[in-house]
């Protein structure tokens, strides 16, 4: 997709007051609001001149209303949303966007509920989130709501729509759901839907920070941010985890962790050989973190799965084994020699990887820019 690519007006999606007024009515104050404003920015990797206009931006914005669809999911991505705290899930949810329909949280139910998703469609320029992959064998009858199936309730919520989110890797790209041998046909979102700009927000689950900067960023600047093959906003997906892994020192130094528990394990040494799938997966994990920033899973001792990357599960199993087979990936058996423990072995690991690293983004290239 073009970078900067315009969508339908948001002044089409108007709802009553300006987000400031709101959140001053709450309670909230400017400098608590002019905080999550430079906290998105530097999520959006925009110079920090451009912190004010956001702060413009969403001071007068009107909210615009959103479809949120769970399909074949866990729901994990809702309850990832939900934990924001950048802002509050209450000032993102209540002031921020239109939730209109939300199978989990909404309070209507029946025929209420679908009447006022049916509303929201008729007025057109909503936002639709997707949660879940959607099955398509056999009709796709092997996840159906209302008596209808995913396909028919996506199709319908996305006509008129000014933009599909598909957040979590199921949405994505089929996600657990479609590990062979994919009983159900599960697919993504991009897979089914056409004429409607539809970017990815991988992850198992989905980390509420890249949602919340990507409709911060399509209420300020009125368009999608840059997107990479994968239909992945660059700002989230467009750097490595190996590349800003905090034991990232310890790959280099040739300090491995080569059992659970063991000393290289208790001093923070690299995963690599444990499994992780940090060399080969993209997402800003490493810079975002999890749980109001506090920590992530390879910060926390576990390495990285890969939940972020096409084919996930099925190319990133069995999760604590090291990278076998995917790829383009080359660093395996460098990484066997710099753990033999010399003492050049930093310098070698240094130079050797510098030479791994060149040779994967000759090769990758094209896929994950």
């Amino acid at each position: 997709m073009a970078k900067g690519r315009r969508i339908v007006s948001i002044s089409e999606t108007a709802g009553a007051d300006g987000m400031l007024a709101m959140l001053k009515h709450k309670g909230v104050s400017r400098r608590e609001f002019l905080r999550f404003c430079a906290v998105i920015g530097a999520t959006l990797a925009v110079p920090v001149e451009m912190v004010g206009k956001i702060a413009d931006a969403l001071a007068s914005v009107r909210r615009p209303p959103v479809i949120w669809l769970e399909f074949q999911d866990c729901a994990g991505c809702t309850e990832s949303f939900l934990r924001a705290s950048r802002p509050t899930v209450a000032e993102i949810v209540l002031d921020l966007l239109s939730v209109d329909y939300h199978e989990t949280i909404m309070a209507a139910a029946g025929r209420q509920a679908e009447e006022a998703r049916e509303a929201t469609i008729k007025t057109g320029g909503h936002l639709v989130i997707v949660e879940g992959s959607i099955p398509i064998k056999d009709g796709g009858l092997y996840c159906c709501v209302g008596g209808r199936t995913a396909m028919e309730i996506l199709s319908e919520a996305t006509r008129g729509a000014a933009a599909v989110i598909a957040v979590g890797n199921c949405a994505a790209f089929g996600g657990l759901a479609a590990a062979e041998p994919n009983p159900t046909g599960a697919v993504g979102v991009r897979d089914l839907v056409k004429g409607v700009p539809v970017i990815n927000l991988p992850g198992c689950p989905v980390n509420a920070i890249n949602i919340t900067a990507t409709v911060v960023h399509y209420l300020t600047f009125k368009s999608l941010p840059e997107l990479d093959a994968w239909g992945r906003p660059l700002f989230a997906y467009g750097k490595r985890i190996h590349d800003n892994c905090e034991r990232r020192a310890h790959f280099d130094a040739g300090q491995f962790v080569e059992a659970w528990g063991d000393e290289g394990h208790r001093k923070g040494w690299c995963l690599y050989k444990m499994g992780c799938k940090g060399p080969e997966t993209y997402s800003n994990c490493p810079t975002v973190r999890w749980n109001e920033g506090i920590n992530w899973p390879v910060g926390a001792g576990h390495g990285c799965v890969g939940c972020t990357q096409p084919g996930f599960w099925d190319t990133m199993t069995p999760f604590y084994r090291r990278l076998p087979t995917v790829p383009g990936f080359s660093v395996e058996s460098t990484a066997d020699k710099i753990g033999l423990g010399l003492a050049a072995a930093a310098a070698v690991g240094v130079a050797a990887h510098a030479v791994a690293s060149s040779v994967r983004r000759k090769t990758k290239g094209t896929e994950e820019s």
